[in-house]
């Protein structure tokens, strides 16, 4: 039996050797020809070599930049100068004509001026673009290479301002708030009045302009009082008497709010009373919200809703002045 197995092996052996012969005569040329190209080139190390150094040559003079005297003219420079000037002049022109717009109306002041600095770095973004492809022309292969090394530069040496940068292009994006809101960052509380690069402004109720960098208000909580909207909340806080009727309060703090003249009567007025002790002594303490029509008047809004509370309890008697002392 294995002598039967050897035999037909052997046989199958010859016939699919003779099949490669056959095959072998008919492309022998081609054949001789890779073999001898392989040959070379593992034989003969020096021309592998010779191939490599002139590939590498090749791909550097693919990649080299010419000289600087050939991107930097004084024509160019002058040039990108006037358009530097053209372009501040007209972006500030235009963001002065969208904020007297802004101001004229209450109602679409905050849109307006949250695409006031979306215009600007969609505007520089289009100078640059202009000056670098339209006046220098330079090779594509030169601008990355110097962007490869300005952007490794920069990195190491302005991280904070890499990180404002990021920080004002993710507000934008991201829309916490927008110009024109009120907000409270940290320990400050006011309406932004602008979102740059490198910070974010908000003018303080005291008239202070605060900068805040980008960074910062990325990392911190951001609390928005009317997140775009022209009207935000408002809450007056007064304390009564724990004896006081509360329902008849409530009832003159209602239509004391409603008379004002900054009032924004399309939402809720609320009425709340909380019990606090002060001194030894137990309070009511009522918490009067409602809604101005502009978020300027805020403060406005809320001595006036104090005022007119007050005002009106004592002259219908349901508080005592000496029950205040």
């Amino acid at each position: 039996m294995k002598k039967l197995l050897t035999i037909l092996l052997v046989f199958v052996f010859f016939v699919s050797y003779s099949q490669k012969a056959d095959t072998l005569n008919v492309d022998s040329v081609e054949t001789i020809a890779i073999v001898d190209s392989i040959q070379n080139k593992f034989l003969n190390p020096d021309t592998v070599q010779s191939d490599t150094l002139s590939q590498a040559s090749d791909a550097q003079k693919k990649i080299q930049v010419p000289p600087i005297h050939d991107l930097i003219s004084f024509g160019k420079i002058f040039w990108s100068i006037i358009f530097l000037i053209i372009g501040y002049f007209t972006l500030r022109f235009l963001g002065s004509v969208l904020e007297k717009f802004a101001e004229k109306s209450t109602t679409y002041r905050i849109t307006i001026k949250g695409f006031i600095p979306i215009l600007k770095i969609v505007g520089w973004a289009f100078i640059l673009f202009i000056i670098i492809a339209g006046i220098f022309q330079p090779p594509i292969n030169a601008v990355l290479t110097a962007t490869a090394s300005l952007g490794i530069a920069i990195g190491f040496a302005a991280q904070d301002i890499i990180k404002n940068i990021f920080g004002g292009i993710m507000i934008l994006f991201d829309r916490p708030f927008q110009v024109g809101d009120k907000i409270e960052i940290g320990n400050f509380y006011g309406e932004v009045v602008e979102i740059g690069l490198r910070s974010t402004r908000i003018v303080t109720p005291d008239d202070s302009l605060v900068s805040v960098p980008n960074s910062e208000v990325m990392n911190t909580s951001v609390s928005n009082a009317n997140a775009g909207e022209p009207n935000c909340q408002v809450v007056a806080e007064i304390y009564l008497p724990i004896t006081v009727d509360t329902t008849k309060v409530r009832q003159v703090a209602i239509e004391a709010a409603q008379v004002s003249k900054y009032i924004y009567l399309n939402k809720p007025i609320v009425v709340l009373f909380f019990n606090e002790v002060k001194e030894r002594r137990s309070y009511l303490k009522m918490r009067l919200k409602a809604y101005v029509a502009d978020i300027r008047y805020e403060f406005a809004f809320k001595s006036d809703m104090t005022e007119l509370v007050m005002r009106e309890l004592l002259k219908s008697h349901l508080i005592n002045p000496d029950d205040l002392k």
